[in-house]
């Protein structure tokens, strides 16, 4: 496996650059979104920045650039949106309300959003949570899907009630094995009966401490596009664990066979295969933990530097249910690396940030690459890791390009 061609690096690198950078000359080139997309944006999905990427509008699913993840906690309106279905055209919070049931379900018991916060004990926690085809547009030969690069990742701060807390005060059976979520959300289709996604994670998973019913994102409600008024936040597994206008929960005794866990969806081989190659579906394995990656969101791809000027960078790290040991960056296309300060997690499963700064030895074109190293000492691959049918998992180093002198 190899990295895409470098004209294709260096077209992206160029082609979508609109600020100003560190010594307030210009960037090589122009936004290449037009007018017509950011208006759509603002007129159809309110609230959500007009540089954000759309990637499909039927159903929603828009990408935020690296640059635009700069904060420390990712702000609603800079958050990804990866839907599967039409979110509810009708959200009254008043009226809405969660029923936990399921064969391994003591008691099926029916909440409102008001009983859940005077009932159980509410917590906030940072969560990074990153679509599982993140970086599809990477591999060769092209996987089927949204093409995202790097900005279907986010960290924000969730608050709510303990998915534990809530299924333990219906009862959980000893022979439980899974928890399936339902959302409100309809198919593109328009069939009531069927559903655009129900997934859901092992009971373990379930019962950890930051897996939420979350209501709040960084103090506010949750946009709407991204779940509003009630969804799961679970980090460090695929997004799409983290049901959105969450209404049901069933606590299974089996693996949850709900619709996107069949088939190849949010499953890679369990093997490595040759790229194109068919897998049967029962060499497939469903994604858990996702693996050590991170982003450089400052500066943006295609800044100039004076050449005797020193470069801050910046960015973010994570490693799925692990935690970032260590990071590092290279300017010499991984014949050298450069170690970087690294910050601890506010609390597990949120990503950890870091920073660098460097000094080049000459005028001219340079690449940085950014390397996380999670705590069981795996590194993130300087190439395309293994392809896969659907184009899951790609956690190849990030790069950014820039000029000097």
């Amino acid at each position: 496996m190899r990295f895409k061609s470098r004209r294709n690096f260096l077209v992206k690198a160029f082609s979508l650059s609109i600020i100003s950078v560190l010594d307030s000359r210009k960037l090589w080139a122009k936004n290449g979104k037009s007018l017509a997309e950011k208006s759509l944006l603002e007129e159809i999905l309110p609230g959500k920045h007009p540089d954000l990427i759309i990637l499909n509008n039927k159903p929603w699913n828009v990408e935020t650039p690296p640059h635009l993840l700069d904060d420390k906690i990712t702000t609603g309106d800079k958050m990804f949106i990866r839907n599967n279905g039409i979110p509810p055209e009708q959200i009254d919070e008043l009226q809405w309300s969660l029923t936990i049931d399921g064969e391994s379900c003591s008691s099926t018991k029916t909440y409102s959003i008001s009983d859940l916060k005077e009932k159980f004990k509410i917590y906030t926690y940072q969560l990074t949570l990153e679509c599982g085809g993140n970086g599809r547009a990477g591999f060769n030969p092209p996987a089927s899907g949204n093409q995202w690069t790097e900005g279907a990742v986010s960290c924000g701060k969730w608050t709510g009630v303990r998915l534990k807390d809530v299924l333990q005060d219906a009862g959980v059976k000893p022979d439980a094995v899974y928890i399936a979520y339902y959302g409100k959300d309809t198919h593109l289709s328009g069939d009531p009966e069927k559903s655009p996604i129900s997934r859901g994670v092992p009971i373990s998973k379930a019962l950890e401490d930051e897996s939420l019913i979350a209501w709040e994102l960084n103090g506010e409600a949750i946009p709407i596009q991204n779940g509003a008024p009630l969804r799961l936040a679970i980090g460090g597994w695929p997004a799409s664990v983290s049901g959105k206008w969450l209404s049901r929960i069933a606590i299974r005794n089996k693996i949850h066979d709900g619709e996107k866990m069949s088939g190849d969806s949010y499953k890679v081989p369990k093997y490595p295969v040759q790229p194109g190659e068919k897998v049967k579906e029962e060499d497939f394995v469903i994604i858990e933990s996702m693996p050590v990656k991170s982003v450089i969101s400052f500066p943006r791809s295609g800044a100039m530097i004076a050449e005797d000027q020193k470069l801050e960078v910046r960015g973010h790290a994570w490693a799925g249910d692990l935690e970032v040991a260590e990071m590092q960056v290279s300017i010499d296309f991984g014949a050298s690396w450069i170690k970087c300060k690294l910050e601890r997690p506010v609390n597990r499963l949120a990503w950890q940030h870091w920073n660098v700064e460097l000094g080049f030895p000459q005028k001219g074109y340079y690449e940085i690459w950014a390397k996380a190293t999670d705590s069981n000492g795996k590194s993130q691959p300087m190439v395309i890791p293994g392809w896969n049918p659907k184009g899951y998992l790609n956690n190849a180093c990030h790069r950014i390009a820039i000029k000097v002198g």
